[in-house]
């Protein structure tokens, strides 16, 4: 993956404004919540639910044959934009535990609600397994 910065931008801080990807395999995660496998809720916080949902992407990865640094694009849906600008600097850290320190295009919006009763925050991604 190649990182996208025009002449004269500054660096965006903990994604890319934009990537190219090697020409390979496409995987599409649907938006993934913070609960388990079995759709139980083990917390009510952002930062909890936020790992979690990012577990389940490096899971449902794993299935494709893919990796956390295949991962191209991400979408963060969060119910409250407050508790999400107190909370950065702990996403920052489970995201660098769970995904690493790359730079994938991300975006994230507040959402007026989701339909998964108690969930905080919900997370897409696409990724791309480079041809071998």
């Amino acid at each position: 993956m190649k990182k996208l910065l025009p002449p004269g931008w500054m660096d965006a801080k903990g994604y890319s404004h934009g990537v190219v990807a090697p020409r390979g395999q496409m995987v599409f995660v649907a938006g993934q919540v913070g609960w388990d496998g079995q759709c139980q809720f083990h917390c009510d916080d952002l930062v909890g639910q936020a790992a979690q949902a990012l577990r389940n992407i490096v899971a449902i990865l794993a299935e494709a044959g893919a990796r956390p640094e295949h991962i191209v694009r991400m979408t963060w849906y969060l119910g409250d934009k407050d508790e999400y600008d107190v909370s950065q600097k702990d996403l920052g850290r489970v995201f660098r535990e769970i995904i690493g320190t790359y730079g994938a295009a991300m975006t994230a919006v507040q959402v007026a609600g989701f339909v998964e009763k108690g969930a905080k925050v919900e997370i897409e991604a696409t990724a791309i397994i480079p041809d071998a």
